[in-house]
């Protein structure tokens, strides 16, 4: 090797672990240990904290330095890297400006094989990151859909079943024309028109398992509505439009100022001094009256009436927890029907 091959070759096994013995970095690099002792050097010299430890169980660790140093990534934490900036929208830091040029940079000195990856990612962040745990999405899974979505071919892959099994269903795979790749709360998605269903779905990425090759390819379709991020987040809601499909009012005796830091998209209006009024939606009628429940304070049902039955609903379960003859059935309404193919 040269010796800038070499140099880039040291600086790549130093960024691997905490501390590398002299006599191992000399067998992986092919030199003698005096070759090792003078490159060390020389990266010492370009601004890299390297400290060097004597003694049978002594060797080098890269060091944090003043300044940030150039840095090597393989392919797999390119790519994770390049989904992560497109996914920096989500975190709610004002760091979007500083995430599309940290990526333009990346893109500009990556091999031609990566640059084709990375330009088929093109992310959609829909709400924030949350505190939800991120579920365990492959990069490959994820360069795939990209790839078909860039290239407008149908997608072939198994849905695997809701409760985390692993094995691929039996049957045909879904075929599903790819839209866009999404981010929320932690979790990733894939927008499509599914052929067999003939209608616009919204997977869990975690559950994708493709097949291939791809199918043929397509015009693509408008998302309803011609956002993605609006589409989705309406689907998350459990209606086409993007309002909740359940919407209610109560009065809260609450001062209005603090209500306000916990209305989330509600409406929450001042009444006098103590008391306001809280407009907000959910996707059901009974998830609605157990949300105004948070607050801890006294409240009347406004309005609609359906609101005031899912209160008499709620109180009457909530009842029924604490008599020593409690059921046994679960409690509570299911998810939104609409976002079936979401986790």
């Amino acid at each position: 090797m040269t010796t800038t091959a070499r140099l880039l070759s040291l600086l790549s096994l130093l960024q691997m672990r905490q501390e590398w013995p002299g006599a191992a970095l000399a067998s992986r690099l092919d030199v003698s240990d005096r070759t090792v002792r003078r490159d060390i050097e020389r990266l010492r010299e370009m601004g890299y904290r390297i400290r060097a430890t004597m003694g049978p169980d002594g060797g080098y660790r890269l060091e944090a330095g003043s300044e940030l140093p150039p840095l090597l990534f393989d392919d797999d934490q390119t790519v994770a890297v390049a989904l992560a900036l497109q996914a920096a929208p989500a975190l709610g830091a004002d760091i979007a400006e500083a995430a599309v040029r940290a990526l333009a940079t990346i893109r500009q000195v990556v091999p031609a094989r990566l640059r084709h990856r990375l330009d088929a990612l093109d992310v959609t962040a829909v709400g924030r990151a949350g505190d939800t745990v991120p579920v365990d999405v492959s990069p490959d899974v994820l360069v795939t859909l990209a790839d078909a979505i860039r290239d407008r071919e149908v997608l072939r892959f198994d849905h695997l079943p809701r409760d985390g099994g692993a094995a691929a269903p039996a049957g045909p795979a879904r075929r599903v024309e790819p839209h866009h790749l999404v981010t929320s709360y932690g979790r990733w998605y894939l927008v499509g028109w599914d052929l067999d269903r003939d209608d616009w779905r919204l997977f869990s990425a975690r559950r994708i398992r493709p097949r291939i090759p791809n199918g043929p390819r397509f015009t693509r379709r408008p998302v309803p509505g011609g956002d993605v991020a609006g589409f989705v987040s309406a689907r998350f809601k459990g209606s086409d439009t993007g309002a909740w499909p359940c919407r209610g009012t109560v009065l809260l005796h609450l001062p209005v100022r603090e209500v306000l830091p916990f209305a989330g998209d509600g409406t929450a209006e001042a009444v006098d001094d103590h008391t306001c009024t809280l407009t907000a939606g959910s996707w059901s009628w009974g998830a609605l009256a157990a949300s105004f429940g948070r607050f801890e304070a006294a409240m009347e049902v406004i309005g609609p009436p359906e609101l005031a039955e899912a209160f008499t609903a709620l109180a009457a379960r909530y009842a029924a927890a604490t008599s020593p003859a409690r059921g046994t059935g679960r409690s509570g309404p299911p998810g939104p029907a609409t976002v079936s193919d979401a986790p």
